[in-house]
């Protein structure tokens, strides 16, 4: 159960202002349509996060214990450092609504943002801690859907509200404990 907690909230703290949720924003204000653009987050996470999850349990059974320690410390002590660096989104104009729908599109390119952004590193290094991918990947897919969806159905009113550099410095706060306690461990 602490694996699935502590990623829910990782990530969903991590995810505030962070360039998904920007993209989740821009979506919604293109097609105004909450429920493909929800689902298609949802599905791109699962799967971006699975796999992500997957490696991370690989990782863990393939490198020594004592090497994947210090690399899972210095991993989240980085993540920490990200996590203070403002997001931002460089979206060209595409027409994959025309082709794929706006689930379609919208899990394309959510699951390309997601590729090397700091929820998807943090999935891995998560299931290697916690060896357990499902429980990490239902936590990472819950706490981005708690970020996400709020900024799909309410947009600008709310993130306007949130102070931004304030989830960031929290954020990098968790991703340094969790990374003394890893070094700790």
């Amino acid at each position: 159960m602490e694996a699935f907690l502590v990623s829910t909230g990782v990530v969903a703290i991590a995810e505030i202002g962070d360039k998904t949720q920007l993209l989740a924003l821009l979506l919604a204000a293109r097609f105004k349509k909450p429920i493909p653009i929800i689902l298609g987050i949802l599905l791109a996470t699962l799967l971006n996060h699975g796999l992500a999850g997957a490696l991370g349990v690989w990782l863990m059974a393939m490198i020594d214990p004592l090497w994947l320690q210090w690399a899972l410390g210095i991993s989240f002590i980085a993540m920490g450092v990200w996590a203070l660096v403002p997001d931002k989104l460089d979206l060209q104009d595409t027409n994959l609504r025309s082709s794929l729908g706006i689930l379609g599109a919208t899990c394309v390119l959510f699951f390309l943002a997601e590729i090397g952004d700091k929820t998807q590193i943090a999935t891995i290094a998560l299931a290697a801690h916690y060896q357990s991918a499902i429980m990490v990947v239902v936590g990472t897919t819950l706490g981005m859907l708690i970020a996400n969806v709020p900024a799909v159905l309410f947009g600008d009113k709310i993130l306007s509200k949130i102070p931004m550099k304030l989830f960031r410095w929290l954020a990098a706060a968790v991703f340094l404990v969790l990374g003394v306690l890893a070094l700790l461990g």
